[in-house]
């Protein structure tokens, strides 16, 4: 059981840094080098929106399956990096529900209302917020590869 617990905590944890890593280093960098905003903030609200979602249920998935692998092991006890991970994690979703319910909904806001310039302020906002959950997901895999 704790092995199928652990293959869905990575899967949602890799679904998650794999859609940052292609909407920071892929998406994101085409359609600022090749569509004007009136075609790019569109695509790219759209493109947001149905990773969001998935976003969801992946914090749903590693709730759930961090709780049962914490719910076998004494707190006092479990190894550093769990902590680590915990703390990240729970930052992550933090600034996850805020881009969510600010920049996001402002952006669809804007994009509905054909507002490029209020939807590209919003985008940058959401991009700040991507790259630092990038950063602390990465971290939070240092953290439980290196503290055993």
């Amino acid at each position: 059981m704790y092995e199928m617990t652990k293959f869905f905590h990575l899967a949602a944890g890799l679904i998650w840094l794999g859609g940052m890593t292609i909407l920071l280093w892929a998406v994101r960098p085409v359609a600022i080098a090749q569509l004007e905003p009136h075609q790019r903030i569109p695509l790219l609200n759209s493109i947001l929106s149905r990773f969001l979602k998935s976003v969801w249920l992946c914090i749903v998935v590693l709730l759930i399956t961090g709780s049962l692998m914490f719910a076998g092991v004494d707190m006092n006890i479990a190894p550093t990096g769990w902590h680590a991970m915990l703390g990240l994690g729970l930052t992550m979703f933090a600034i996850f529900g805020h881009l969510y319910f600010v920049p996001f909904r402002r952006l669809q806001r804007s994009t509905a209302m054909a507002d490029w310039p209020a939807a590209g302020r919003h985008l940058a906002k959401i991009h700040v917020l991507v790259v630092t959950n990038f950063v602390l997901g990465w971290l939070a895999v240092a953290a439980i590869v290196i503290w055993r």
